[in-house]
Parts: C-alpha cells; structure tokens; sequence
C-alpha cells in the first residue's frame, strides 16, 4: 500500500473503554458498567444509562478480541479514541483532570503492549483549557500519545479565542486535532429532548454537532488563524456534504460574516484544511460525500464495534489513499516508524 511496507488499512475512528477509568470521575458521576435484575447490561454517566450494550467481555475492553476482528477486516493498525460517553466536558475540572490522567495512563499501556497494532489519542479536560493543553503535553510527550480526540460542545465556541492557546499548543506538539460529538444531557444539559426518543441523538444530534463544528473552525477563522492545524471531524462532517454549496454561499453574501471570507474562493480554501473520517452508511450516501470532500483529506473511520458497525460501503480503489493520508494526518513516519 501507498506509504505502507506491509499491508492493512488504518483506522483513526474507534473508540475504547478501559476499566481502570470506572470511577475515575467521582462515584456521583462514575463512570460505571453494571448488569441490571433482567440480566440486561448498562453503562452509567451520572443519572444517564446506557442499556443493552455488554462493555465487558467484548472488544471494546478485551484487546485480544479487537485484535482478531481487526485481522478478520484487515485492519492493522488503530488509533483507539475515548468513549464519546465519558468524555465528561462538563463535570468540574479537577475531576475531569483525574479522569483524564487516568484515561490517558491506561490507554499508553495498552498501546506499549500492542506498539504494532495500536496508536492512542488522548482524552482532555476541555472545560478548563489550562489543564487540557497540560494533560495534551503530558499525553504527547510522556505517554506517546499521537493527539487530542474530544468532543465538540463544552460551553465555549470552537472560535473563542480562549481556546487559541489549546490550538496553538497542538501545532507546537505537530499533533493533529479530533472532534467526535457526544450526546447531550450525560453530564451537561440536554441540548432538545426529542433527541432521546428514537436513539435520535447518534444520528441526528451527532450531525448537527459536527456541521456546527466545521462552520465554527471556518467561519470563526480558527483554520485561517493556525493553517498548519490539521482538524479531522468524525462521520464526514456530518450534514456538511449535503450543505457545502449552501455554507459557501453563505460565507459570500451574509452580512455577519467576516469581511475575510466574502471573496469568492475564500471558503473553499478555508474549509479545504480540514480533515474528516469516512465513516458514512450507505453506498449512495458514502460516493456523495466523498465527491462532495474529495479524497486528499479523508480517513478511514469505522466505529469499530460501535451499534453501526459494519454499515459502511466497501472502500475499493480508495483504501490506499486513506491509507497514505493516515499515514500523514497520524505523523506515522515520525511519531511511530516501526507501523510503515
């Protein structure tokens, strides 16, 4: 494959839970696994329960077990992410700043154990943006972690400049930047009720999530402001494929936009900085978006294990590409050689 000396795709979208985290954020908030009367297993973030979904004994906690799905799929490497669950953005900050660490910790071991198979992105305590740029530090330099993966609402715009700092520190580090959102109401408020009903929220809520993302970095200027940050967003930005045209036209003719971004190809060379993973169900939906984003930043991402697993068109002829550009967006070649 392009970049690779042995083959295997790579994957930047696949989150894992770790069990030294249980109760790493306070017994009030936990987070915590369980099995109820009915023999029907949950998952507990402060009030809010997650039923039917067995954590224990699958892959999402048994690396043996990830191992050999990952072989069946022809996966050899992934970049395991935290659980959009307990990112915990808005629980107090020495108790995020606990859970992190303890994230963080486990997660290294597990890829010290398995250098071959697995990379690590980093958990972070966003709702104080001192303490996350230093667990970023802690995370990159002392772990070996490849970079920060966090959700996209943590009571301050992805634009403000109090966030600079956190920009600013990843492009010191040359790490790349993840988003994932997260439902809302686990330890926040809920952002619109009607999400709770239908399991809305993975679909609908986590679209509009990552389309306000994108506007937020291209419109706020983050992207102008730190061009050598590279941003992936989780699920092809969401709606964004679909609105592209509509957010562009938008950033030509509105008058609340800045004065940057009016003329006519401004958008196009803001937006183009970002990166996306293609975790995207259904075949018509898959071509469109990537007809829409185009390949040069685009990354396998396969939510592996997750309820959606296995929905996702087969990559053909585009494999190697996102193969390459994992290779780039992940620094392999300097951060770990010994994967190519």
């Amino acid at each position: 494959m392009s970049n690779l000396s042995r083959p295997g795709l790579i994957d930047v979208h696949a989150h894992v839970v770790l069990d030294g985290t249980m109760g790493a954020a306070g017994p009030a908030c936990g987070p915590e696994i369980g099995t109820g009367a009915d023999g029907i297993d949950w998952f507990r973030v402060g009030d809010w329960y997650l039923h039917g979904v067995p954590y224990r004994g699958s892959l999402f906690m048994e690396a043996e077990l990830r191992l050999r799905a990952m072989d069946e799929q022809e996966i050899r490497v992934q970049a395991l992410s935290p659980n959009p669950l307990s990112y915990l953005h808005r629980i107090s900050p020495p108790n995020a700043v606990d859970y992190c660490r303890r994230h963080n910790d486990d997660l290294a071991e597990i890829v010290r154990t398995h250098p071959d198979r697995f990379v690590g992105l980093a958990s972070l305590p966003m709702q104080d943006v001192d303490a996350a740029v230093a667990e970023l530090r802690r995370s990159v330099v002392e772990l070996g972690l490849l970079g920060p993966y966090i959700g996209t609402d943590f009571g301050v715009h992805l634009d403000d400049a109090r966030l600079d700092p956190f920009y600013g520190a990843c492009v010191e580090l040359d790490v790349p930047l993840f988003f994932h959102p997260a439902p809302s109401g686990l330890d926040g408020p809920l952002r619109d009720d009607r999400m709770r009903r239908f399991d809305l929220d993975l679909v609908l809520e986590f679209s509009f999530e990552e389309i306000v993302t994108v506007a937020m970095l291209v419109f706020g200027g983050v992207t102008r402001r730190f061009p050598t940050l590279d941003v992936c967003v989780s699920h092809g930005g969401g709606s964004t494929p679909v609105h592209l045209a509509k957010l562009r036209k938008l950033a030509e003719r509105r008058p609340s936009m800045p004065e940057w971004i009016r003329p006519v190809g401004e958008f196009d060379r803001a937006f183009g900085r970002l990166w996306f993973d293609c975790h995207i169900t259904g075949e018509r939906e898959f071509a469109f978006a990537v007809e829409q984003l185009g390949t040069d930043h685009l990354v396998l991402g396969t939510n592996f294990g997750g309820w959606d697993r296995g929905t996702a068109p087969a990559l053909g002829a585009l494999a190697d590409g996102l193969t390459a550009n994992a290779v780039r967006l992940l620094r392999l070649e300097r951060r770990a050689p010994h994967l190519l």
